[in-house]
């Protein structure tokens, strides 16, 4: 087919490595290279899903989101992270994915410039770039987490917005207090605006989670109910911002979604107001798997940045680490390159925590094996 009908904006962007690796192992593999817990949603979220559709709660909702939903929003945003919201300033999105995907959107003129983490999540560099702006990498520091300073070297008049993910997916990284005020101050002095993804906030085993959206207006804050409740297929996520955000963003989300899934929408009521057990089972349980996982990673002599969040690992595999990914797989272990989020994560691998100790130890036995030979 004649390819100069397509977007040459899209001709320049690979499909994620992420789910290239994920869709190309068989059901038998053992999978460490998706970002999936490998949780049951709990049973109470699950019922308020069955009750939406038996009391036939399955049509359009408003556009921003049921009030329901957002008020719960509202007071989870004071409960956990002491930032100050009201109803209009949140948007009920598909997931975390449309929630990045409309707040770029509303900033992004052509060539605009995006800083963003390398490495880091894949969708950021590619929306940036579908969009029509110009994703600029930023180096991470030795321990994986971005550096404040460094930051600063790459804002140009151009510059109109920096992601920031913390606990970050890939590394594992979380950012210190004293980051999280710099990188607001950084905002404020240079008046753009900082994107806040903030999915894994529930997942961290050393320091703590600190939203810089407390320190300034300049944010957009980004989260979901996908990693912390176990609902990744569920699609629900969640914008917050002051209003003058969320006017422009509204914009984009009414022509794109209309509205995010009715039924989603009462399952995270449940989610957000109920019982957080079942999210502390699983932060005990994925850092017993981390614990685990450095342990062996440790005994084949593979150097690898203690991961304080989320549930991956970042090692440094060395200069044959594609092919490490690629024999992996051709054995059934599924690992994604870490070239897959930036250039400067050549060498690594991401490995995902979220499965079995009894997965992981069976694909470190084969790993070890992998690298010995």
């Amino acid at each position: 087919m004649d390819q100069s009908k397509f977007s040459t904006k899209l001709k320049k962007i690979d499909i994620s490595g992420i789910r290239k690796m994920f869709e190309s192992a068989g059901p038998e593999a053992i999978n460490l290279g998706l970002g999936q817990p490998d949780f049951d949603t709990p049973e109470h979220i699950k019922k308020a899903a069955i009750s939406a559709i038996n009391d036939g709660f399955t049509g359009y909702t408003e556009g921003q989101g049921i009030l329901e939903l957002r008020e719960v929003l509202v007071n989870k945003f004071k409960r956990d992270n002491n930032l100050l919201f009201n109803p209009s300033d949140i948007i009920v999105t598909s997931g975390a994915s449309e929630a990045l995907q409309i707040a770029l959107a509303s900033l992004i003129d052509q060539n605009d410039e995006i800083l963003v983490p390398n490495p880091g999540f894949v969708s950021y560099k590619a929306l940036t770039d579908v969009l029509g702006g110009k994703s600029v990498p930023v180096p991470l520091s030795e321990n994986l987490t971005l550096n404040p300073d460094e930051l600063l070297t790459y804002i140009t008049p151009e510059t109109k917005a920096f992601i920031i993910n913390s606990p970050s997916n890939p590394t594992g990284g979380v950012q210190t207090k004293k980051d999280i005020r710099d990188f607001a101050q950084i905002a404020d002095d240079y008046n753009i605006t900082l994107i806040s993804d903030e999915v894994y906030e529930h997942f961290i085993y050393e320091g703590e989670h600190v939203s810089p959206g407390i320190y300034s207006d300049n944010v957009i804050t980004i989260n979901a109910v996908s990693k912390t409740f176990s609902m990744t297929g569920w699609r629900l996520g969640y914008v917050a911002a002051n209003e003058t955000y969320i006017n422009q963003m509204l914009k984009v989300h009414q022509y794109v979604q209309a509205c995010a899934s009715s039924i989603s929408q009462k399952a995270a009521v449940a989610a957000i107001n109920g019982p957080i057990d079942d999210v502390i089972k699983m932060r005990k349980e994925f850092q017993r798997r981390r614990d685990f996982l450095l342990k062996s990673l440790k005994s084949m002599g593979i150097d690898c940045v203690e991961p304080k969040g989320a549930f991956y690992a970042f090692p440094y595999v060395g200069d044959d680490y594609l092919n490490i990914v690629s024999n992996l797989l051709s054995k059934g272990v599924i690992v994604v390159p870490g070239s897959a989020f930036g250039d400067k994560g050549k060498g690594y691998i991401r490995i995902s925590y979220a499965n079995s100790v009894e997965n992981i130890k069976l694909a470190m036995e084969i790993m070890s094996d992998v690298i010995r030979h």
